[in-house]
């Protein structure tokens, strides 16, 4: 049997207003790194990234930044390699550029909501899923 807790409330289900302040505050600062171009890799020079969210981990500590490059597919795994080749860079960068008692670890993932998205668009644009998509009128005409 589970032990009502002390306060009548249930644990926290997702991320603090702590955790989602600091990727907020993590992620424009990375924009704008990223934005001044100081990184001299050919893998992502002229590369247009998308910087969609920043997870942080409770303690703040470690960052989780999911990103998409303009065009996606195979250019995103070479993107994010690259990104994660200068994390250390990029983390003494961010250093300068919040304020914050640590500056997290970086580390750099493909975001494939946009894949996903687009496979659900393709989905519903097809035939046979429209078709049962439709509302049945079939209970109507029996009355």
């Amino acid at each position: 049997m589970k032990r009502p807790s002390a306060t009548g409330r249930e644990a926290p289900r997702g991320p603090s207003q702590r955790q989602l302040r600091a990727g907020e505050l993590m992620r424009h600062a990375l924009v704008e790194i990223l934005r001044e171009q100081e990184i001299t890799d050919p893998d992502i020079a002229g590369v247009s990234i998308t910087l969609t969210e920043v997870r942080m981990s409770p303690d703040l500590r470690n960052a989780t930044v999911f990103v998409e490059p303009l065009g996606g597919g195979e250019q995103a795994a070479v993107v994010v390699k690259a990104l994660n080749r200068h994390h250390k860079f990029l983390r003494g960068r961010l250093g300068h550029a919040i304020d914050m008692k640590f500056t997290p670890a970086l580390k750099f993932l493909h975001d494939d909501t946009f894949d996903v998205a687009a496979r659900m668009s393709r989905l519903f644009d097809d035939p046979r899923v429209a078709r049962d998509l439709k509302p049945s009128h079939a209970s109507e005409d029996e009355d």
